[in-house]
């Protein structure tokens, strides 16, 4: 049984989001995640031994309670009994170990590693993020965005109801390549990858109690310069709208409609970029909340333009919604950004030449954001290619990969809180840690993708017919919908993977080429095969291009994982996601099967979808399934605490 550390006086243990309050308290704790084991004899020992052991072998794992910044007494007193295994292998033997040290011998060893780059080893009284913390936060963050994936919707579903699916959407939608650039380069994954590790480092340096703030530093020295190259960004597509999309779709019927939508759109650009440096920076924090609530501000706003200004705007007042709702997304943080950043008080003088932006070099820059521009190019690919077909295409192809990506980005919703995780477990030199934790977050996160997959696949006919079916958008938009849909479902694990493991790449804050190789190589596979299959099979052909695609990257960054990365044992990882695969195919069968028999959307939705979750879990628990065992206990766990207050 876990022991539970004491309470003190003036501290509550774990609170969901307001757990770290800034240095050298909380906010500069090292991580562990779900399932770490805690080496109870390391944290168990007095501070002078932590501070100056000369058994302990790897420098790296020592933590050296002198700094020139005080911790507050509660912290060096405060015991608890979880940490991580790697430490636990590392004490003094000379000690006991505790029952639930003798767990923590790897199955594989550690292989050989160069140096990660990394700030001073944090103080000894840092305590570890729990698997309640990381519930939480991912409960937060789940709630938050499913409530703006709500909203997407909702926005999709009156796009197509106020304007259907012709020639003024296909317009709309070439202009909506802005906004889904913005998104990915600047929220999603270029900025983040860069600057959330550069975060994590300032931060383990503030820990350590380092002149001045480097987190201050930081912020000085990047916000100014990246908002310039925004605003420049911004300029430059509202000059070059009529060449953007005469490049995106060539043979679309109303490119002066296109045009509008395009220098519209392209204000976001500003709003976006800020938006993402907030969130970066909270998110390294541990500060969830506010990040996780940007895009129901960003749908809110799409709505609202489109109701208040669709009768005299027409189309383009979706695209006045995307200039508004980039805006909000950076409001609604800008509160909890200046919070944490002015939260401490009393600083010492800024060291002379130290430099805030030395964790963000310009080659890391670059690598980030080469390869998100080239994952979000198969968007480009695909609209390009369809902007041959018959009007509608396009539309039907944005319907079916907006509601097909929904399993992908609630899966990868635990990764957006452990990422900060990894990074500072690299920042502190803890190879171990951050790849137990880069593991485990493969295993959960392909469970999650698969029953998705495999629930959009069999009910895919009644999704479309209950979220679109109305207005201008017609029962053969339906079918057509549908069967694009099924087609993109089936490279929703390679974008899962994807998105967990380029995480790997990036989280030690230095450059890498190799994920934007691979993405290259799915990109030039998506060109190939959706060039060939799009004349005989249409949009369907163009969608099995994109699933073709991503998955070849998948698979080159599944094999690239080694020293250039955090090194995860590939073979066991190869072997685990093989069993949700086997279960994710017998439930699709099932839940196609079930749904086919119900004539109605509702009720066929409601008997597939359960036939389908019912199969995959009894199926995926009784191969032994790594994510979906944790997966129904964090559930279980945060499912007791909501109905039964604060755990004790």
């Amino acid at each position: 049984m876990r022991a539970t550390p004491p309470r003190t006086s003036g501290v509550t243990p774990d609170p969901p989001t307001e757990r770290d309050t800034g240095a050298p308290g909380p906010s500069d704790r090292t991580t562990t995640g779900p399932g770490d084991t805690p080496p109870a004899a390391l944290w168990a020992r007095p501070p002078q031994a932590r501070d100056a052991s000369p058994t302990e072998p790897h420098s790296s794992q020592t933590r050296d309670a002198s700094t020139t910044e005080p911790h507050p007494p509660h912290a060096r007193h405060t015991s608890t009994t979880e940490t991580h295994p790697s430490h636990a292998r590392h004490a003094n033997t000379t000690e006991p170990r505790p029952p639930q040290a003798r767990h923590a011998t790897a199955a594989e060893p550690s292989p050989r590693v160069p140096p990660y780059p990394k700030g001073p080893p944090g103080p000894p009284d840092l305590a570890p993020v729990s698997r309640r913390f990381l519930a939480k936060a991912t409960l937060v963050t789940a709630v938050l965005s499913v409530a703006g994936a709500v909203l997407g919707l909702a926005r999709d579903q009156a796009l197509a109801r106020l304007f259907g699916a012709g020639r003024e959407t296909d317009a709309f939608l070439v202009a909506w390549t802005v906004p889904e650039f913005a998104s990915t380069l600047l929220i999603e994954d270029g900025l983040a990858f860069a600057l959330v590790p550069a975060f994590s480092l300032a931060l383990a340096r503030r820990a350590q109690g380092a002149a001045g703030d480097p987190v201050r530093a930081l912020v000085a020295a990047t916000l100014p310069k990246l908002s310039l190259a925004f605003v420049a960004v911004s300029a430059l597509l509202v000059g070059a709208a009529p060449y953007v999309v005469e490049v995106l779709a060539p043979g679309l019927p109303d490119p002066a409609l296109a045009v509008d939508c395009t220098r519209l759109t392209a204000v976001c650009v500003l709003g976006f970029g800020l938006a993402g440096y907030c969130s970066a920076a909270l998110r390294a924090h541990r500060r969830f909340l506010a990040p996780a609530a940007i895009y129901v501000a960003y749908n809110t706003g799409i709505i609202t333009a489109m109701f208040v200004l669709g009768g005299q705007w027409g189309v383009r007042s979706a695209a006045v919604g995307v200039a508004i709702g980039g805006g909000l997304m950076f409001l609604v943080q800008l509160p909890s950004f200046v919070g944490q950043l002015f939260r401490r008080q009393q600083l010492a003088a800024q060291e002379p030449g130290a430099s805030g932006d030395r964790a963000v070099t310009a080659a890391l820059v670059v690598t980030v954001l080469l390869f998100a521009l080239c994952r979000q190019s198969q968007t480009l690919i695909e609209r390009y290619l369809a902007s041959t077909l018959d009007a509608g295409a396009i539309s039907h192809l944005n319907y079916a990969q907006k509601v097909a990506q929904i399993p992908m980005t609630l899966s990868l919703m635990l990764c957006t809180v452990t990422f900060p995780v990894v990074a500072r477990a690299l920042a502190d030199g803890d190879v171990e840690r951050a790849r137990s934790r880069v593991e485990r977050d493969l295993a959960l996160a392909s469970c999650v993708v698969l029953l998705g997959a495999a629930t959009v696949i069999a009910c895919a006919p009644q999704i479309i017919e209950l979220l679109f079916q109305r207005g201008a958008f017609t029962a053969r938009d339906t079918a057509a919908t549908a069967g694009v849909m099924r087609v993109y479902a089936l490279g929703l694990l390679g974008q899962t993977l994807t998105g967990v493991l380029v995480r790997s790449y990036f989280s030690a804050a230095r450059p890498s080429w190799y994920p934007f190789a691979a993405m290259a190589a799915g990109i030039a596979a998506t060109s190939w095969i959706g060039a060939w299959t799009v004349g005989p099979w249409g949009v369907s052909g163009i969608a099995a291009a994109n699933a073709t695609g991503i998955t070849v990257t998948a698979v080159l960054l599944l094999a690239g994982m080694g020293p250039g990365s955090v090194p995860i044992r590939r073979r066991s990882a190869v072997r685990e996601l093989g069993r949700p695969v086997c279960a994710a195919v017998v439930a699709t069968i099932a839940g196609a099967l079930v749904a086919s028999q119900v004539p109605s959307a509702v009720p066929g939705l409601v008997a597939g979808g359960a036939t389908v979750a019912a199969v995959f879990v009894l199926l995926a628990w009784a191969l032994d399934a790594q994510g979906v065992v944790p997966a129904l206990r964090s559930l279980r766990s945060v499912t007791r605490r909501l109905t039964h207050g604060r755990c004790r």
